[in-house]
Protein backbone atom coordinates (compact mmCIF):
# COMPACT_ATOMS: atom_id res chain seq x y z
CA UNK A 1 0.00 0.00 0.00
CA UNK A 2 2.81 2.40 0.91
CA UNK A 3 4.49 1.60 -2.41
CA UNK A 4 1.31 2.57 -4.25
CA UNK A 5 0.97 5.80 -2.25
CA UNK A 6 4.62 6.78 -2.79
CA UNK A 7 4.30 6.01 -6.50
CA UNK A 8 1.19 8.20 -6.73
CA UNK A 9 2.96 11.01 -4.90
CA UNK A 10 5.84 10.73 -7.37
CA UNK A 11 3.44 10.85 -10.35
CA UNK A 12 1.55 13.75 -8.76
CA UNK A 13 4.77 15.73 -8.29
CA UNK A 14 5.75 15.10 -11.92
CA UNK A 15 2.30 16.28 -13.05
CA UNK A 16 2.59 19.38 -10.87
CA UNK A 17 6.01 20.19 -12.38
CA UNK A 18 4.60 19.71 -15.87
CA UNK A 19 1.87 22.26 -15.19
CA UNK A 20 3.96 24.70 -13.19
CA UNK A 21 2.11 27.92 -14.06
CA UNK A 22 -1.31 26.41 -13.34
CA UNK A 23 0.01 24.89 -10.12
CA UNK A 24 1.36 28.25 -8.96
CA UNK A 25 -2.01 29.87 -9.73
CA UNK A 26 -3.87 27.13 -7.85
CA UNK A 27 -1.53 27.34 -4.85
CA UNK A 28 -1.98 31.12 -4.83
CA UNK A 29 -5.77 30.76 -4.79
CA UNK A 30 -5.62 28.38 -1.81
CA UNK A 31 -3.01 30.54 -0.07
CA UNK A 32 -5.17 33.66 -0.35
CA UNK A 33 -8.05 31.93 1.43
CA UNK A 34 -5.85 30.51 4.20
CA UNK A 35 -3.98 33.83 4.54
CA UNK A 36 -7.27 35.67 5.07
CA UNK A 37 -8.34 33.19 7.75
CA UNK A 38 -5.01 32.98 9.60
CA UNK A 39 -4.23 36.70 9.26
CA UNK A 40 -7.61 37.88 10.57
CA UNK A 41 -7.74 35.39 13.44
CA UNK A 42 -4.09 36.08 14.36
CA UNK A 43 -4.79 39.80 14.76
CA UNK A 44 -7.99 39.11 16.72
CA UNK A 45 -6.09 36.69 19.00
CA UNK A 46 -3.38 39.31 19.54
CA UNK A 47 -6.06 41.90 20.33
CA UNK A 48 -7.64 39.53 22.84
CA UNK A 49 -4.25 38.89 24.48
CA UNK A 50 -3.61 42.61 24.76
CA UNK A 51 -7.03 43.54 26.15
CA UNK A 52 -7.08 40.71 28.65
CA UNK A 53 -3.50 41.48 29.64
CA UNK A 54 -4.32 45.13 30.26
CA UNK A 55 -7.30 44.40 32.46
CA UNK A 56 -5.78 41.41 34.19
CA UNK A 57 -3.15 43.76 35.66
CA UNK A 58 -6.00 45.25 37.67
CA UNK A 59 -6.67 41.79 39.05
CA UNK A 60 -9.95 39.97 39.34
CA UNK A 61 -10.47 41.45 42.80
CA UNK A 62 -10.79 45.17 42.10
CA UNK A 63 -13.65 47.50 41.31
CA UNK A 64 -14.29 51.20 40.73
CA UNK A 65 -17.01 53.54 41.92
CA UNK A 66 -18.01 55.53 38.85
CA UNK A 67 -20.43 58.26 37.96
CA UNK A 68 -22.45 56.06 35.59
CA UNK A 69 -23.21 52.39 35.09
CA UNK A 70 -24.81 52.59 31.64
CA UNK A 71 -28.26 53.38 33.06
CA UNK A 72 -30.81 54.83 30.66
CA UNK A 73 -34.42 55.85 30.88
CA UNK A 74 -37.00 56.80 28.30
CA UNK A 75 -38.22 60.37 28.32
CA UNK A 76 -40.91 61.21 25.80
CA UNK A 77 -40.03 59.76 22.42
CA UNK A 78 -36.29 59.56 22.99
CA UNK A 79 -33.86 57.81 25.28
CA UNK A 80 -31.64 59.97 27.47
CA UNK A 81 -29.02 59.18 30.03
CA UNK A 82 -29.75 59.91 33.64
CA UNK A 83 -27.73 62.80 34.99
CA UNK A 84 -25.76 61.59 37.99
CA UNK A 85 -23.89 63.90 40.34
CA UNK A 86 -20.10 64.08 40.25
CA UNK A 87 -18.23 62.27 42.99
CA UNK A 88 -17.09 64.98 45.42
CA UNK A 89 -13.96 65.00 47.55
CA UNK A 90 -16.05 64.85 50.73
CA UNK A 91 -17.83 61.71 49.49
CA UNK A 92 -14.58 60.16 48.29
CA UNK A 93 -12.78 60.82 51.59
CA UNK A 94 -15.68 59.54 53.70
CA UNK A 95 -15.97 56.48 51.48
CA UNK A 96 -12.25 55.77 51.89
CA UNK A 97 -12.32 56.14 55.66
CA UNK A 98 -15.47 54.10 56.23
CA UNK A 99 -14.80 51.26 53.76
CA UNK A 100 -11.10 50.84 54.53
CA UNK A 101 -10.22 47.57 56.25
CA UNK A 102 -7.20 45.25 56.51
CA UNK A 103 -8.32 43.44 53.33
CA UNK A 104 -9.70 46.38 51.29
CA UNK A 105 -7.62 49.34 50.07
CA UNK A 106 -9.32 52.43 48.64
CA UNK A 107 -7.55 54.91 46.39
CA UNK A 108 -8.70 58.41 45.44
CA UNK A 109 -7.59 60.19 42.29
CA UNK A 110 -8.51 63.38 40.45
CA UNK A 111 -8.05 63.97 36.75
CA UNK A 112 -6.80 67.57 36.76
CA UNK A 113 -6.22 67.94 33.02
CA UNK A 114 -6.17 65.73 29.92
CA UNK A 115 -4.10 68.16 27.87
CA UNK A 116 -1.52 69.79 30.12
CA UNK A 117 1.65 71.30 28.67
CA UNK A 118 4.75 70.05 30.50
CA UNK A 119 8.02 71.98 30.25
CA UNK A 120 11.63 71.01 30.92
CA UNK A 121 14.23 73.73 30.51
CA UNK A 122 13.48 75.23 27.08
CA UNK A 123 11.47 72.26 25.77
CA UNK A 124 7.79 71.40 26.07
CA UNK A 125 5.62 68.34 25.46
CA UNK A 126 3.98 67.51 22.17
CA UNK A 127 1.49 65.86 22.48
CA UNK A 128 0.08 67.30 25.67
CA UNK A 129 0.11 65.19 28.83
CA UNK A 130 -2.47 63.97 31.35
CA UNK A 131 -2.15 65.47 34.83
CA UNK A 132 -3.58 63.54 37.80
CA UNK A 133 -3.60 63.87 41.55
CA UNK A 134 -3.24 60.55 43.40
CA UNK A 135 -2.97 59.05 46.87
CA UNK A 136 -0.85 56.28 48.36
CA UNK A 137 -2.89 53.35 46.97
CA UNK A 138 -3.46 54.57 43.40
CA UNK A 139 -0.42 52.89 41.79
CA UNK A 140 -1.18 49.45 43.25
CA UNK A 141 -4.95 49.64 42.68
CA UNK A 142 -4.46 50.73 39.04
CA UNK A 143 -2.11 47.90 38.17
CA UNK A 144 0.77 50.30 37.51
CA UNK A 145 4.41 49.63 38.37
CA UNK A 146 7.42 51.83 39.08
CA UNK A 147 10.18 51.11 36.55
CA UNK A 148 12.72 53.53 38.01
CA UNK A 149 12.88 55.60 41.19
CA UNK A 150 10.18 55.37 43.85
CA UNK A 151 6.47 55.83 44.47
CA UNK A 152 4.95 58.82 46.24
CA UNK A 153 5.29 58.18 49.98
CA UNK A 154 3.27 59.26 53.01
CA UNK A 155 5.57 62.24 53.63
CA UNK A 156 5.02 63.51 50.06
CA UNK A 157 1.25 63.23 50.42
CA UNK A 158 1.00 64.63 53.95
CA UNK A 159 3.19 67.65 53.17
CA UNK A 160 2.00 68.24 49.59
CA UNK A 161 5.58 67.90 48.40
CA UNK A 162 6.30 69.20 44.88
CA UNK A 163 7.22 65.76 43.55
CA UNK A 164 5.77 63.67 40.74
CA UNK A 165 5.77 60.41 38.83
CA UNK A 166 5.93 60.45 35.04
CA UNK A 167 4.96 58.03 32.26
CA UNK A 168 7.57 56.13 30.28
CA UNK A 169 7.08 58.15 27.07
CA UNK A 170 8.68 61.21 28.64
CA UNK A 171 12.03 59.39 28.35
CA UNK A 172 11.62 59.31 24.57
CA UNK A 173 10.47 62.92 24.18
CA UNK A 174 10.85 65.71 26.71
CA UNK A 175 13.56 64.03 28.80
CA UNK A 176 15.39 62.18 26.06
CA UNK A 177 19.10 61.51 26.68
CA UNK A 178 18.92 62.58 30.35
CA UNK A 179 18.23 60.69 33.57
CA UNK A 180 14.77 61.98 34.56
CA UNK A 181 15.11 61.14 38.26
CA UNK A 182 15.75 64.35 40.19
CA UNK A 183 14.97 66.62 37.23
CA UNK A 184 12.44 69.43 37.64
CA UNK A 185 9.54 69.87 35.24
CA UNK A 186 6.95 72.64 35.09
CA UNK A 187 3.18 72.13 34.69
CA UNK A 188 0.96 75.18 34.39
CA UNK A 189 3.40 77.34 36.32
CA UNK A 190 4.09 74.83 39.12
CA UNK A 191 7.42 73.01 39.42
CA UNK A 192 7.73 69.34 40.37
CA UNK A 193 10.74 67.14 40.99
CA UNK A 194 10.59 63.73 39.33
CA UNK A 195 10.99 60.88 41.84
CA UNK A 196 9.75 57.93 39.79
CA UNK A 197 9.05 56.66 36.27
CA UNK A 198 6.14 54.35 35.49
CA UNK A 199 6.62 51.07 33.68
CA UNK A 200 5.47 51.23 30.05
CA UNK A 201 1.83 50.30 29.50
CA UNK A 202 0.18 48.87 26.40
CA UNK A 203 -1.22 51.50 24.01
CA UNK A 204 -4.34 49.53 22.99
CA UNK A 205 -6.51 52.17 24.65
CA UNK A 206 -4.31 55.09 23.76
CA UNK A 207 -0.99 55.95 25.35
CA UNK A 208 -2.17 58.40 28.03
CA UNK A 209 -0.81 56.16 30.79
CA UNK A 210 2.63 56.45 29.21
CA UNK A 211 2.30 60.22 28.93
CA UNK A 212 0.94 61.28 32.29
CA UNK A 213 2.18 63.19 35.31
CA UNK A 214 1.05 61.99 38.73
CA UNK A 215 1.25 64.44 41.63
CA UNK A 216 0.09 64.36 45.28
CA UNK A 217 -3.70 64.66 45.56
CA UNK A 218 -3.51 67.63 47.94
CA UNK A 219 -1.56 69.76 45.44
CA UNK A 220 -3.93 68.73 42.64
CA UNK A 221 -6.88 69.94 44.71
CA UNK A 222 -5.34 73.18 45.97
CA UNK A 223 -3.05 74.39 43.21
CA UNK A 224 -5.10 73.64 40.10
CA UNK A 225 -8.57 74.82 39.17
CA UNK A 226 -10.87 72.06 37.92
CA UNK A 227 -14.24 73.28 36.69
CA UNK A 228 -16.19 70.13 37.61
CA UNK A 229 -13.97 67.86 39.70
CA UNK A 230 -15.01 64.21 39.44
CA UNK A 231 -13.00 62.10 41.86
CA UNK A 232 -12.17 58.49 41.05
CA UNK A 233 -12.47 55.69 43.59
CA UNK A 234 -10.73 52.35 43.09
CA UNK A 235 -10.95 49.50 45.57
CA UNK A 236 -8.75 46.41 45.73
CA UNK A 237 -9.57 43.38 47.87
CA UNK A 238 -6.82 41.02 48.97
CA UNK A 239 -9.03 37.94 48.56
CA UNK A 240 -11.32 37.32 45.60
CA UNK A 241 -13.75 35.44 47.82
CA UNK A 242 -14.42 38.66 49.74
CA UNK A 243 -15.07 40.75 46.61
CA UNK A 244 -18.85 40.30 46.49
CA UNK A 245 -19.19 41.27 50.16
CA UNK A 246 -17.00 44.38 49.74
CA UNK A 247 -18.92 45.43 46.60
CA UNK A 248 -22.18 45.09 48.55
CA UNK A 249 -20.73 47.15 51.43
CA UNK A 250 -19.48 49.79 48.97
CA UNK A 251 -22.90 50.05 47.34
CA UNK A 252 -24.67 50.49 50.69
CA UNK A 253 -22.05 53.03 51.81
CA UNK A 254 -22.40 55.13 48.64
CA UNK A 255 -26.19 55.06 48.94
CA UNK A 256 -25.85 56.26 52.53
CA UNK A 257 -23.42 59.04 51.56
CA UNK A 258 -25.79 60.14 48.79
CA UNK A 259 -28.81 60.00 51.15
CA UNK A 260 -30.79 57.71 48.84
CA UNK A 261 -34.13 56.31 50.04
CA UNK A 262 -34.63 52.50 49.93
CA UNK A 263 -36.71 52.63 46.72
CA UNK A 264 -34.49 55.12 44.91
CA UNK A 265 -32.18 53.88 42.17
CA UNK A 266 -28.42 54.21 42.51
CA UNK A 267 -27.08 57.47 41.11
CA UNK A 268 -23.58 56.03 40.75
CA UNK A 269 -22.02 52.97 39.18
CA UNK A 270 -19.91 50.01 40.28
CA UNK A 271 -17.49 48.66 37.65
CA UNK A 272 -15.87 45.35 38.54
CA UNK A 273 -12.68 44.31 36.75
CA UNK A 274 -13.97 40.76 36.23
CA UNK A 275 -17.08 42.21 34.54
CA UNK A 276 -14.81 44.16 32.20
CA UNK A 277 -12.87 41.01 31.38
CA UNK A 278 -16.15 39.20 30.67
CA UNK A 279 -17.27 41.98 28.31
CA UNK A 280 -13.92 41.90 26.54
CA UNK A 281 -14.28 38.14 26.12
CA UNK A 282 -17.74 38.57 24.58
CA UNK A 283 -16.51 41.25 22.17
CA UNK A 284 -13.47 39.27 21.03
CA UNK A 285 -15.63 36.14 20.63
CA UNK A 286 -17.91 38.04 18.26
CA UNK A 287 -14.88 39.35 16.36
CA UNK A 288 -13.45 35.81 16.16
CA UNK A 289 -16.69 34.43 14.72
CA UNK A 290 -16.89 37.30 12.22
CA UNK A 291 -13.25 36.80 11.22
CA UNK A 292 -13.77 33.06 10.85
CA UNK A 293 -16.82 33.59 8.61
CA UNK A 294 -14.92 36.07 6.42
CA UNK A 295 -12.04 33.61 6.12
CA UNK A 296 -14.39 30.73 5.31
CA UNK A 297 -16.14 32.75 2.58
CA UNK A 298 -12.74 33.42 1.02
CA UNK A 299 -11.81 29.74 1.29
CA UNK A 300 -15.13 28.72 -0.30
CA UNK A 301 -14.20 30.82 -3.31
CA UNK A 302 -10.79 29.15 -3.33
CA UNK A 303 -12.43 25.71 -3.24
CA UNK A 304 -14.59 26.50 -6.27
CA UNK A 305 -11.56 27.80 -8.15
CA UNK A 306 -9.55 24.67 -7.25
CA UNK A 307 -12.42 22.44 -8.37
CA UNK A 308 -12.61 24.19 -11.75
CA UNK A 309 -8.85 24.00 -12.26
CA UNK A 310 -8.75 20.26 -11.46
CA UNK A 311 -11.66 19.63 -13.85
CA UNK A 312 -9.75 21.45 -16.60
CA UNK A 313 -6.68 19.36 -15.73
CA UNK A 314 -8.69 16.13 -16.10
CA UNK A 315 -10.03 17.29 -19.47
CA UNK A 316 -6.57 18.22 -20.76
CA UNK A 317 -5.11 14.89 -19.60
CA UNK A 318 -7.86 12.70 -21.00
CA UNK A 319 -5.48 10.95 -23.41
CA UNK A 320 -2.97 10.28 -20.62
CA UNK A 321 -5.75 8.72 -18.55
CA UNK A 322 -6.78 6.57 -21.53
CA UNK A 323 -3.23 5.29 -21.98
CA UNK A 324 -2.90 4.41 -18.30
CA UNK A 325 -6.22 2.56 -18.30
CA UNK A 326 -5.31 0.75 -21.54
CA UNK A 327 -2.11 -0.41 -19.82
CA UNK A 328 -4.18 -1.90 -17.01
CA UNK A 329 -4.41 0.90 -14.42
CA UNK A 330 -7.39 0.32 -12.16
CA UNK A 331 -10.03 2.98 -11.44
CA UNK A 332 -9.00 3.33 -7.81
CA UNK A 333 -5.39 4.07 -8.81
CA UNK A 334 -6.53 6.76 -11.26
CA UNK A 335 -8.75 8.24 -8.54
CA UNK A 336 -5.91 8.14 -6.01
CA UNK A 337 -3.50 9.81 -8.45
CA UNK A 338 -5.69 12.85 -9.12
CA UNK A 339 -6.79 13.06 -5.51
CA UNK A 340 -3.12 13.02 -4.42
CA UNK A 341 -2.38 15.91 -6.80
CA UNK A 342 -5.22 17.95 -5.32
CA UNK A 343 -4.10 17.11 -1.78
CA UNK A 344 -0.50 18.16 -2.45
CA UNK A 345 -1.54 21.43 -4.10
CA UNK A 346 -3.94 22.20 -1.23
CA UNK A 347 -1.28 21.54 1.42
CA UNK A 348 1.35 23.62 -0.38
CA UNK A 349 -1.21 26.41 -0.55
CA UNK A 350 -2.07 25.90 3.13
CA UNK A 351 1.56 26.11 4.29
CA UNK A 352 2.13 29.21 2.14
CA UNK A 353 -1.09 30.80 3.42
CA UNK A 354 -0.26 30.00 7.06
CA UNK A 355 3.21 31.54 6.81
CA UNK A 356 1.89 34.60 4.99
CA UNK A 357 -1.06 34.95 7.37
CA UNK A 358 1.18 34.76 10.44
CA UNK A 359 3.52 37.32 8.87
CA UNK A 360 0.66 39.72 8.15
CA UNK A 361 -0.84 39.14 11.61
CA UNK A 362 2.53 39.78 13.25
CA UNK A 363 3.08 42.96 11.22
CA UNK A 364 -0.34 44.41 12.06
CA UNK A 365 -0.01 43.42 15.73
CA UNK A 366 3.44 44.99 15.91
CA UNK A 367 2.17 48.23 14.36
CA UNK A 368 -0.82 48.33 16.73
CA UNK A 369 1.30 47.30 19.77
CA UNK A 370 -0.75 44.15 20.34
CA UNK A 371 0.65 41.16 22.23
CA UNK A 372 1.26 38.67 19.39
CA UNK A 373 1.61 34.94 20.00
CA UNK A 374 1.76 32.17 17.41
CA UNK A 375 -1.89 31.05 17.04
CA UNK A 376 -1.38 27.28 17.06
CA UNK A 377 -5.10 26.64 17.28
CA UNK A 378 -5.71 28.73 14.17
CA UNK A 379 -2.87 26.92 12.36
CA UNK A 380 -4.35 23.49 13.08
CA UNK A 381 -7.77 24.76 11.95
CA UNK A 382 -6.22 26.05 8.72
CA UNK A 383 -4.54 22.67 8.05
CA UNK A 384 -7.84 20.90 8.69
CA UNK A 385 -9.70 23.27 6.38
CA UNK A 386 -7.06 22.73 3.67
CA UNK A 387 -7.64 18.97 3.93
CA UNK A 388 -11.39 19.52 3.70
CA UNK A 389 -10.92 21.77 0.67
CA UNK A 390 -8.77 19.09 -0.96
CA UNK A 391 -11.46 16.45 -0.39
CA UNK A 392 -14.25 18.78 -1.52
CA UNK A 393 -12.44 20.03 -4.62
CA UNK A 394 -10.48 16.92 -5.58
CA UNK A 395 -12.87 14.04 -5.12
CA UNK A 396 -15.24 14.80 -8.01
CA UNK A 397 -12.49 15.45 -10.63
CA UNK A 398 -10.65 12.31 -9.45
CA UNK A 399 -13.76 10.13 -9.73
CA UNK A 400 -14.57 11.68 -13.11
CA UNK A 401 -11.07 10.84 -14.36
CA UNK A 402 -11.36 7.23 -13.19
CA UNK A 403 -14.68 6.73 -15.02
CA UNK A 404 -13.38 7.78 -18.43
CA UNK A 405 -13.75 5.10 -21.08
CA UNK A 406 -10.22 4.17 -22.27
CA UNK A 407 -11.26 3.87 -25.93
CA UNK A 408 -12.97 7.27 -25.94
CA UNK A 409 -10.08 8.76 -23.96
CA UNK A 410 -7.52 7.55 -26.54
CA UNK A 411 -9.54 9.17 -29.33
CA UNK A 412 -9.61 12.53 -27.49
CA UNK A 413 -7.66 15.30 -29.19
Amino acid sequence: MWIVISENIKIALEAIKGQFLRTVLTVLIIAIGITALVGILSVITALRNTLEGNFSTLGANTFMVTRYENNYRAEGSGTTQKVHPYLTYREAEQFKQQLASPFAKVSIALNVATSAEVKYENKKTDPLAVLMGIDEYYIANSGLEIAQGRDLNEFDLANNSRVCLIGSDFQNTLLKEVDPIGKTISVRGFSFTIVGILKEQSSSFGNYENFQVLIPLGIARNAFVVAQPDYQLKVSVDNKDKLDAVVADATLLMRSLRGLAPLQENNFGIERSDDLLHRIGNITNVLTIAGFLIGMITILGSSIALLNIMLVSVTERTKEIGIRKALGAQRRFITLQFFTETLLIAQIGAVSGILLGIGIGWGISKAAHFVFTIPWGVIFIAIGIALFVAVLSGLYPAVKASKLDPVEALRYE
